[in-house]
């Protein structure tokens, strides 16, 4: 019987290999292509800082989905994120002869290898070719791996040697413990290590091993069969880490050089394939008087539709056609072509939805009222549960504990962390190397979904929280919070003003770090990788025991501990992160002057002794690996805040002389992602108009102009009208900063900027954006994120409010933000600077929108 099956499963797939018989071609990107399949060759490649992203090596786009990633040789079964990865020496893209090749190496062994991949038959040859053999301690560890994204396969089969067989949707496969050589232990000190288990590598063992895998027989958008004449080995690399993928290997041999390894992998296509339409609108819905755009996005080999209907639903459930409109032909925008459908006359209040080529979206509403509270989760929920230090309850839920309450010891001399963390060769404090620097144990919020305390971070977010509540006089009290006892409570009023008691919260952490250690500090990060991803209650990541060096480990004297658990402060100063922690702390102590004064003077009194510290550095010195400019960019802002705050001409001077000289260059860089300006020196300027006489208002209009001139160039590429980038980390952020700059133009400057720009980019970040078109916000809209990068990322949820980073561009031309797998961070990890920003935009939005229904009333 088993012989017979695996007879029928050929005769299978040697059908569809005849009846649907395709070839791989290079195109002009530079990757292979044909309908339904793209297979990409290191157009993107692994991340010196990060290591694995899970976003480069070789990769398949099948049938408008990426699959797979890797396709390298790699030193473990499944390699985790901060394992090593392969330096890539060089690229041959050879159109004559249709291949393409990569040049790896492993320095730290000394160990090179040559990735070939090749068309063949109706997929593609992997070759892996050496010109010495594998270094000795390599053996049994080097291999071939490529990996699939897990949730693309769940509920599917796969055949091992025609064996069937399920794919496993929650790891509970076997494990061993392996030990290491003390060079192995050395390089590879990574989160298989524990402080309990050193020297020891916990390594998956194989599900299923053969010479030939067919992935998802049952289903043609995702079977891929794999073949070699070397054994392949099939891991689940979640075992050891839950975002690890589902991971093919076939270790090299030893003693070998030339080709030592090939592979075939064929993925089906579907005849004819065309990838559906998304149709692209804001899950929140519209008012009645803004303009309403649908934008949709087309494979390059579907047929555009001429128009577009607008049905209205009833209370009685039925559906009534309201609008047809005609579809507008955009064009071409990276891989995909566009239609505009603009149903601006649809006004009156309602639900609706969209119908395009017998194609329907979900429901949204036409009303006044749909942008006010869209910032609230991300105020009442998101940002309280990223405060650190402190108890988070919500309801019947514990968020997390009252956490590191054993911060925090002095960081390492000459020692390169993860994360871009580092120390030099002096700590630039009076603290020596694992001593305990008091007072650090207050405020602040966790980055993002992990939890050190990122400097620069908070100061953005201090800043963006003072500009909103200046801007907007938000007033609302839905937080319990009590700094004395460390404890906060959501949904729960307190008689104070929320948006306050964040600032004070950010505040109380960045003082501490000037007065307990005379200035502020790059950040707070656990020691370890092992502690690093860490998922769940941030509690539970250190015993909450100051470090005594006096005990041994895990004993504990009651009020501390033996255990080396404690974060530590990377404390290397710079003047970069000084002048920006005084803007900050300047323009907070201003709205924490009523409500917590002592705060607010000791906020002030941080913020002059970093200017006073720094009055004689020398601007030409390079600052922390930035340029001049940066330092003279950060010192601007910080006296404008000292201005605004004190109204000393002394700062004024020093604000005007510098500002000009600082716009008068390209205020947009195309070469960085996302487009960010150049500086934020514009922005400042918008700061400091309300506070600036009409001599400064004409002499910044020029500037106006040139900014909307390089606004327009840039947001005309795509369909969308925004600022796109998203290389390596989403640009949602920059989005939205761009739209904050535009409210203050239009606010100041009515005539030289309409409303249009604000409301497309809250648009863009609620679903009219490529790929998908749910909500980048969790829980706005009809639909949102609901899968996201946060603490509980592991039980594949969201923390409402939350704002993900969005849209990331694999090079040439993929954007992807996936909505089934939380675990990549530059689509799906919500930050404090991402959430931030969107408040503001909200409260923009909300104004604006009340000022439209006057008009219409």
């Amino acid at each position: 019987m088993k012989v017979q099956f695996a007879f029928l499963v050929s005769l299978f797939l040697l059908w569809s290999s005849f009846v649907h018989s395709q070839t791989l071609q290079l195109n002009e990107l530079e990757y292979f292509e044909q309908n339904g399949l793209n297979v990409l060759v290191y157009s993107n490649r692994y991340n010196p800082i990060f290591f694995d992203e899970k976003t480069a090596g070789i990769e398949l786009i099948h049938h408008g989905v990426r699959t797979a990633t890797g396709g390298a040789v790699r030193l473990h079964h499944t390699p985790e994120q901060w394992d090593l990865v392969p330096e890539i020496v060089s690229r041959k893209v050879d159109v004559e002869n249709n291949f393409i090749s990569t040049h790896l190496r492993y320095a730290d062994f000394n160990f090179d290898s040559e990735i070939k991949v090749t068309p063949h038959k109706n997929g593609f040859r992997i070759e892996v070719f050496l010109e010495k053999p594998i270094p000795k301690e390599l053996e049994g560890r080097a291999g071939l791996n490529f990996e699939f994204l897990p949730p693309d396969y769940w509920e599917s089969t796969y055949l091992a040697d025609g064996k069937p067989k399920l794919f496993p949707r929650y790891p509970a496969s076997d494990a061993q413990v392996r030990p290491s050589s003390e060079k192995i232990q050395q390089i590879f000190d990574h989160s298989t290590f524990d402080d309990r288990g050193r020297g020891e590598f916990l390594e998956p063992l194989p599900i299923s091993m053969a010479n030939s895998f067919v992935l998802a027989p049952e289903n043609p958008e995702r079977r891929v069969v794999i073949e070699s004449d070397s054994e392949i080995m099939f891991f689940d690399g979640r075992i050891l880490a839950q975002n690890g993928w589902y991971v093919f290997r076939s270790l090299l041999p030893s003693g070998k050089t030339g080709k030592v390894m090939e592979w075939y992998v064929e993925p089906h296509t579907i005849p004819d394939w065309v990838r559906e339409p998304n149709i692209g609108f804001s899950q929140v819905g519209y008012t009645p008087a803004q303009r309403k755009r649908a934008i949709i996005e087309l494979d390059k080999n579907d047929n555009p539709q001429s128009s577009a209907k607008i049905f209205k639903v009833a209370k009685d459930g039925s559906e009534v056609p309201v609008f047809t409109g005609m579809t507008e032909e955009w064009g071409r925008y990276l891989r995909y072509n566009y239609l505009v459908f603009d149903f601006s006359e649809v006004k009156n209040e309602g639900v609706y939805f969209i119908e395009y080529g017998g194609q329907r979206t979900n429901v949204f509403p036409i009303s006044k009222d749909v942008y006010e509270g869209i910032w609230h989760p991300t105020m009442d929920v998101w940002l309280p549960i990223q405060m650190d230090h402190m108890t988070v309850r919500e309801a019947y839920r514990i968020w997390h504990g009252n956490a590191h309450q054993d911060d925090a010891l002095q960081a390492p001399l000459n020692h390169n962390h993860f994360d871009g963390y580092s120390m030099g060769d002096t700590t630039d404090t009076r603290f020596e190397p694992f001593e305990r620097i008091p007072g650090l144990d207050i405020g602040g919020w966790y980055d993002a979904g992990d939890f050190d305390i990122q400097t620069g971070s908070h100061n953005a977010v201090v800043m963006d929280l003072v500009q909103i509540y200046e801007t907007f006089a938000p007033q609302r009290d839905m937080t319990y919070v009590d700094q004395k006892t460390r404890y906060v409570d959501i949904h729960r009023p307190d008689g104070k003003n929320d948006m306050l008691q964040q600032i004070e919260h950010g505040v109380l952490a960045l003082v501490a770090q000037i007065e307990n250690i005379g200035h502020p500090i790059r950040g707070i990060v656990v020691g370890n990788l092992y502690q690093y991803h860490h998922l769940g209650d941030a509690a539970t990541i250190t015993d909450n025991l100051p470090y005594n060096p006096n005990l041994a480990p895990y004993e504990t004297d009651g009020v501390s501990s033996g255990t080396l658990d404690d974060r530590w402060a990377f404390t290397t100063r710079s003047v970069f992160m000084d002048y920006s922690t005084a803007a900050s702390l300047a323009a907070a102590s201003r709205v924490l002057k009523e409500f917590n004064p002592d705060l607010s003077q000791r906020a002030l009194d941080c913020a002059m002794k970093m200017w006073n510290d720094n009055i004689d550095v020398d601007p030409e010195t390079m600052d922390g690996g930035r340029p001049f400019f940066n330092f003279m960019r950060v010192k601007t802002s910080a006296a404008l805040q000292l201005f605004i705050t004190t109204k000393e001409d002394r700062f004024k001077r020093v604000f005007e002389d510098a500002i000009w000289s600082q716009m008068d260059r390209t205020m947009f860089d195309t070469n960085r992602p996302g487009n960010f300006p150049v500086d934020n020196a514009f922005s400042y300027a918008l700061m400091a108009y309300p506070h600036m006489n009409e001599n400064f208002h004409g002499k910044l209009r020029p500037f106006v102009l040139q900014y909307l001139e390089e606004s327009n160039q840039i947001t005309s590429v795509s369909p969308y009208e925004v600022p796109m980038g998203g290389r390596g980390w989403g640009g949602n952020t920059p989005i939205m900063k761009w739209a904050i700059n535009n409210y203050f133009i239009h606010k100041y400057y009515p005539e030289l900027m309409d409303v249009e720009s604000i409301f497309s980019a809250m648009d863009y970040i609620l679903g009219c954006h490529p790929y998908s078109n749910v909500s980048f916000v969790s829980t706005i809209g009809v639909k949102s994120k609901q899968v996201t990068y946060g603490s509980n990322r592991a039980d594949f949820t969201f923390i409402a409010g939350g704002v993900v980073p969005g849209l990331v561009l694999l090079q040439p031309d993929f954007y992807e933000n996936k909505d089934d797998w939380p675990f990549l961070w530059g689509q799906n990890e919500a930050i404090i600077t991402t959430a931030t920003p969107y408040v503001f935009l909200a409260h923009a939005i909300e104004e604006l929108a009340k000022e439209m229904n006057k008009v219409i009333d």
